[in-house]
C-alpha cells in the first residue's frame, strides 16, 4: 500500500506449503495457452478488489487461491453450489480419516 510504513519487508524465502505449490499449478494450468480460462489480469482485478481489511488479513497464496475461486464461478467454469458440494465432500473426507479441517469461512 503506498506512502504507508508497515515496516521492512522480510525478503527470506520459505519452502512453500503443499497447498501453495497446488495453487502455484492450478493458476499456471488455467492461464496457460491450452485453457485460457481467464487472463492474469482478471486475477490482479479480483485481488484489487478486496477491501483493505481483506487485503491485509490474507496471505499472497490465499489472495491467489481466492480470486481463484471468484474466477472459476465468474466464468461459469462452476458454479457456486457445485464447489460448495466438492468442498463438502472433501471436508467429510478428511474428517472420517482423522484430519483436522479449519472451520473459518472464507468470504
Amino acid at each position: 500500500v503506498g506512502g504507508l510504513d508497515f515496516g521492512p519487508i522480510d525478503r527470506h524465502e520459505h519452502d512453500p506449503a503443499l497447498w501453495e505449490k497446488r495453487t502455484d499449478a492450478m493458476l499456471i494450468l488455467l492461464v496457460g495457452a491450452k485453457k485460457s480460462a481467464f487472463k492474469i489480469d482478471a486475477m490482479r482485478r479480483v485481488i484489487e478488489d478486496y477491501g483493505q481489511q481483506e487485503y491485509d488479513a490474507t496471505t499472497y497464496y490465499q489472495k491467489w487461491i481466492r480470486a481463484v475461486r471468484t474466477l472459476l464461478i465468474e466464468q461459469e467454469i462452476i458454479t457456486k453450489a457445485e464447489l460448495d458440494e466438492k468442498f463438502a465432500k472433501v471436508t467429510a473426507d478428511f474428517e472420517k480419516h482423522g484430519r483436522k479441517i479449519a472451520r473459518k469461512a472464507i468470504p
